[in-house]
């Protein structure tokens, strides 16, 4: 009989223990719940990520790609700066173009941001085509924005109007194909690697790397208009991170308004200037071990309200005195508005850009965490402690809590447990999916829209400025082509279009005159590429200037590097022997930072080219060989004929010491 007794006994404190451990759990939640609706995910402060999702508790599908948009890297004009004298000379990085595709069950959007000076009518009527030829109506005009990131240091000639092509050679074929081709390609890789997966939220403030370039017509807005903002630029960076369903990261987003052009306008090398550094760097931090360009992770920095806003932090100066230029004409007592430059942080553009690209880089990188709460949540503060066992101060889980919220909420991802150490995770509120979050994030998403200005998008139009600084009539002024009351038409516009999109009603809206598409009447200025020579009992790649054997500079007879030969290639490969296998292996190619290839036009058809490798501190000792590779022009009976060449340095070694 006791048996039996004892038995019902623990039957009965089993059932009462599990029913009040359940009692207890959903209490923790409905408190976790009212801390969450009240707290975290309504905060705007820079370290707090907040993850969005579409309705139906179900992930976005999401998707990234990359790919290769460079272009020619000789004799074709620079695009920003309007030089007709800039033409390029080399590479210093190359230019990518990079696209994110979000559908949220409902509808699908594209979004590309390219290393380019502005996106033209012209690249995006062709990107279009290219996307209805593949994909049908999946990729359309509503559903598509192209952006530029607007480095001034990208080859010219993909406009069709006439003032673009006289300022930049013309229509050149060899500067739209691969641009046009980059970004479908893009997007291609991006559809192909659509998934299920997460998107985060961040925003934050950048200082000390961006300047108002026209204060003076700031100054002329109304006072009560200027006092609602704490600066006369948008310092705020916007962070939109993309993840798969395990919260392992495949890209990155960011906008901030700032000019590419730390790369002045003596430059003649082609660059994705700061906002490519940054993306530079990120992508080189998520993709180790592989080369610039390569990897799984994109990051990408694109243009936002920039319009006044420079990287040249220092201001401007008169180069002939170092005095300050005229506050209102931007001009020098002698040498008038050619003498007055805008310099950068750094000693030279290079160090300006190396600057601010690692600014950006920065501050788009500060890492949180996915939002979780710990154990010492649980127990509540001196003000009000909580009635269950935890303790503050708890850096050690507890199995048997960790196991029922486990099963009732989903255990956390290593990453997150990795991202919160010392924190013992007991709520992995980043990575639930329970229809209770859910409806709290969609409420956010309701209450808290984000609105960012994507610059320089779809088509160019030049400046807009408030009517107040257009009476300035300074550069930016005088750049806003449709008058005076240009911002008010395009408010008028937008409000009716972000009515729309709040009502979703777009499909009402008018679709528009569609844009011409000039078939005649598009000229290259520029001559055809030469036949390509090079000096007596040489050959093409051959080197001129060897290098010194421990460890600078080579130089090369090459051939003219403007045509398609090597798109999604290299001019430049800095190679190092490993010495187990033989092998050479390529730690640097044209689109590093660390390279920089030099192309010189000589007389009688004959170039050069030199190439520079800074070797970095972090290069490992061992033996090293520079190589070229390009294409040159000849003529077989009267038919021209390209063919590949290459040329390698002799071997050199790298070590820490001359003494070696």
């Amino acid at each position: 009989i006791m048996g039996r007794k004892s038995s019902s006994l623990v039957v009965t404190l089993a059932v009462l223990f599990g029913a009040m451990t359940a009692i207890c759990v959903t209490l923790i939640v409905l408190m976790f719940t009212k801390t969450t609706h009240t707290g975290q995910l309504y905060s705007s402060k820079p370290s707090d990520p907040e993850p969005t999702a579409p309705p139906q508790n179900q992930p976005y599908l999401v998707g990234v790609g990359r790919a290769d948009c460079t272009g020619p890297a000789a004799d074709v004009p620079l695009m920003g700066y309007a030089n007709t004298q800039q033409k390029a000379a080399g590479i210093h990085t190359r230019l990518y173009s990079r696209a994110f595709i979000i559908d949220d069950g409902s509808r699908r959007v594209v979004f590309v941001t390219a290393d380019v000076g502005m996106i033209s009518q012209r690249v995006r009527l062709e990107v279009l085509q290219a996307l209805q030829q593949k994909y049908g109506d999946v990729y359309r005009q509503d559903n598509v924005v192209l952006s530029g990131t607007h480095t001034h240091c990208g080859p010219g000639g993909y406009f069709q109007y006439t003032l673009f092509m006289i300022s930049s050679g013309g229509f050149i074929k060899t500067s739209i194909q691969p641009l046009v081709d980059g970004i479908v390609k893009s997007i291609n890789r991006a559809h192909q690697n659509m998934r299920p997966g997460r998107i985060y939220r961040n925003r934050g403030e950048l200082d000390h790397s961006s300047i108002n370039r026209s204060p003076h017509s700031y100054l002329n807005n109304p006072e009560d208009e200027r006092l609602r903002y704490k600066d006369n630029t948008d310092n705020q960076v916007l962070v939109l991170k993309f993840t798969d369903l395990d919260g392992d990261g495949i890209g990155m987003l960011s906008w901030f308004a700032v000019h590419a052009v730390s790369m002045n306008y003596t430059n003649r090398l082609v660059s994705s200037d700061n906002m490519g550094y940054a993306s530079y760097l990120l992508e080189q931090d998520k993709n180790p071990g592989e080369l610039p360009g390569q990897g799984s992770f994109v990051a990408a920095f694109s243009s936002s309200n920039l319009g006044d806003v420079s990287p040249n932090t220092r201001g401007p100066v008169c180069m002939n005195t170092g005095l300050p230029c005229d506050y209102l004409n931007s001009s020098c007592p002698v040498g008038g508005t050619k003498m007055c430059a805008a310099f950068g942080p750094g000693d030279d553009m290079f160090e300006s850009t190396r600057i601010i690209g690692q600014n950006i880089y920065r501050k788009a990188k500060v890492r949180t965490c996915k939002p979780a709460l710990g154990h010492s949540f649980a127990a509540g503060t001196t003000d009000g402690g909580g009635d269950l066992n935890f303790t503050q101060g708890a850096v050690e889980g507890d199995p048997f809590w960790d196991g029922i919220v486990g099963v009732l909420l989903g255990k956390p991802s290593n990453e997150t447990k990795e991202c919160h150490h010392p924190k013992p995770i007991l709520f992995n509120t980043g990575e639930m999916n329970t229809p209770l979050p859910q409806l709290i994030m969609l409420k956010m998403l309701i209450m808290d829209t984000e609105v960012v200005i994507a610059g320089l998008s779809n088509v160019y139009t030049h400046y807009i400025t408030t009517y107040e600084e257009y009476q300035v009539q300074r550069y930016e002024g005088a750049s806003t082509i449709y008058g005076p009351h240009t911002l008010s038409a395009y408010l008028q516009k937008y409000r009716g279009l972000a009515r729309a999109i709040a009502q979703n009603q777009v499909s009402e809206l008018p679709v528009g005159p569609e844009p011409p598409f000039f078939m005649e009447s598009l000229v290259s200025l520029l001559p055809a590429a030469p036949v390509d020579r090079k000096p007596a009992n040489t050959s093409f790649g051959e080197v001129l200037q060897q290098v010194y054997p421990i460890y600078r500079q080579v130089g090369l007879t090459c051939g003219v590097p403007q045509g398609s030969e090597l798109r999604d290639k290299t001019f430049v490969t800095v190679e190092i022997l490993d010495n187990r296998t033989e092998t050479w292996e390529v730690v640097h190619t044209d689109a590093s930072w660390e390279t920089r290839f030099h192309w010189l036009k000589g007389s009688n058809q004959q170039s050069n080219a030199t190439i520079q490798w800074f070797i970095p501190p972090s290069a490992p000792s061992g033996s090293y060989r520079i190589r070229h590779f390009g294409h040159y022009k000849a003529l077989k009976g009267l038919r021209p004929i390209i063919s590949p060449y290459e040329g390698s340095s002799d071997v050199f070694r790298v070590a820490s010491s001359f003494y070696y």
